[in-house]
């Protein structure tokens, strides 16, 4: 006879040690302090994949210097919108976080969240036409007022004295700046809000466990199978509720569920690598998040900026990220994930995506074949003084971007985060990448008010949401004496720069 399998019994199984699972963990917590909720995480450690901070590749995700968000319309006027709704999103993540710094759960906010100008810097006539024309509608705009403009090259020199050495006068050049911007090393955060967590009774963490199968009970709950990566050992969680937050391999999990809802996704994973500076006194002379525009077929995950960082209480300085292609759906996944992942219901959407999408692959195979020097010289444009002696290439980590079905085209590439879940609730997984680790927060309380409905209208829910989002359900950029309000507050609890 088989050795029997241990078995146990839980309200929530949270997969995945990263930010998502962090956040919804600490929202469920604070809304329902008796509900018993388990965390999974593959690795021997939490936040080991995209929320490292070596393998984010952005960190404070506000909208203030990130040119994607802004595209530029064939009448050259530039739509604002999805910016506009990032910086309120991020406003939102701020608050959360002041709460636990108020409430002493993390002791120290610089652990995890400092003061650094964002910027956005553009070469060349045409998109220096084009920052200007972002600029003038972006200011007109609550969130973003104080966005500072220049083609000054005086003016450049004080804010980015590193990427204007040895630049030739006659160069076009435009740049914004924004002093409230911040850098946020969500590794530490999530380190932080688990380390919380596992602290309490109703709440185990479990490492070097991997989730193997996800099947749905008769009366309604979910079965969990787990493996231990140690021992080897394998037991079954039944659960009321399941989120599965395991970056890349969520959609992996989410096929295995079986729910309707998943049928059609599919994902493209897309890897990529820092050049990571190693000389003291050139990391002290910059200090800014520069973001400049993406290459022609660039995924939104590769667009080029010079970035100031905060990493274990040190100060560093990297450049990229260079977009590569891997198989892999994470950092420390197999290269059978892409295989693996595709299934009767979702290869005609991949397909399709595939053929309208050749673009990208044929830049991400570009990529792959650059070699150092080739790499080094997409830094001259941000820093014409640039020596490969200076930097090392650093490995990010992988996303994977959603495909999912299109009446029109048969599949779409989506660049952004998607929820699926039941139709009745009961599971649901984060899906995609950009910005999701800043705009977590935003995303974990809907996704609570479209899994737990009912208990998302009771008064009691809306307090406590209130007593940790202050202006949860109003739009600060609709009201600028309560934006103003709102930052200052939450920049004095987390010793963050107002002006």
């Amino acid at each position: 006879m088989g050795k029997k399998k241990q078995k146990s019994e839980v309200d929530v199984v949270l997969i995945g040690g990263g930010i998502m699972s962090a956040t919804l963990g600490a929202l469920i917590n604070e809304l329902n302090p008796d509900i018993h909720i388990e965390i999974i995480e593959r690795l021997d450690v939490v936040a080991a994949e995209s929320s490292d901070a070596w393998n984010n590749a952005g960190t404070g995700h506000s909208a203030l210097c990130e040119l994607n968000y802004t595209p530029e319309q064939p009448d050259g006027s530039v739509k604002i919108d999805k910016a506009v709704r990032i910086a309120e999103q991020f406003e939102v993540s701020k608050q959360f976080w002041a709460y636990f710094v108020e409430k002493g759960v993390i002791q120290n906010p610089e652990h995890f969240i400092r003061s650094i100008p964002h910027m956005s810097a553009v070469f060349g006539e045409k998109d220096v036409k084009f920052l200007k024309t972002r600029y003038e509608a972006m200011t007109k705009q609550v969130l973003f007022r104080g966005m500072e403009y220049t083609e000054d090259k005086a003016v450049l020199k004080e804010w980015v004295p590193l990427m204007m050495k040895g630049r030739k006068q006659n160069e076009p050049m435009a740049a914004t700046r924004m002093d409230i911007g911040t850098d946020v090393n969500f590794g530490a955060l999530t380190r932080d809000l688990i380390t919380y967590l596992d602290k309490k009774d109703n709440i185990k963490l479990s490492l070097n466990e991997e989730v193997k199968d996800i099947e749905r009970e008769d009366d309604g709950r979910w079965e969990v199978e787990v493996k231990n990566l140690k021992t080897g050992e394998k037991r079954e969680i039944k659960a009321k509720f399941v989120f599965i937050g395991a970056g890349g391999h969520s959609l992996l999990l989410l096929e295995k569920s079986g729910i309707p809802e998943a049928k059609g996704y599919g994902g493209f994973p897309v890897g990529g690598q820092w050049l990571r500076c190693t000389n003291p006194a050139i990391i002290e002379q910059h200090h800014a998040k520069v973001y400049g525009k993406a290459s022609v077929g660039a995924p939104p995950m590769s667009v080029p900026h010079l970035d100031t960082r905060y990493i274990d209480g040190k100060q560093a300085l990297l450049f990229g990220p260079y977009a590569g292609f891997s198989t892999k759906f994470l950092k420390k996944g197999s290269y059978f994930d892409l295989p693996a992942s595709i299934k009767l219901s979702n290869i005609k959407p991949m397909l399709s995506a595939g053929l309208d999408n050749l673009p990208l692959t044929k830049y991400l195979i570009t990529e792959v074949m650059k070699k150092p020097k080739d790499k080094l010289d997409a830094l001259k444009q941000f820093m014409p003084t640039a020596k490969l002696e200076d930097w090392e290439i650093e490995k990010a980590g992988q996303r994977v971007q959603v495909i999912k079905k299109d009446p029109e085209h048969g599949g779409i590439l989506e660049f952004g985060t998607e929820v699926v879940s039941s139709a009745d609730g009961s599971i649901a997984a984060l899906l995609g990448a950009s910005p999701g680790a800043s705009t977590s927060v935003e995303i974990m309380i809907e996704l609570l008010k479209r899994c737990f409905p009912e208990r998302a209208k009771s008064e009691e829910y809306r307090r406590k949401l209130r007593e940790m989002i202050p202006t949860w359900g109003q739009s600060l950029n609709k009201d600028e004496k309560l934006c103003a309000e709102t930052r200052e507050h939450t920049h004095r609890v987390l010793k963050l720069n107002l002006n």
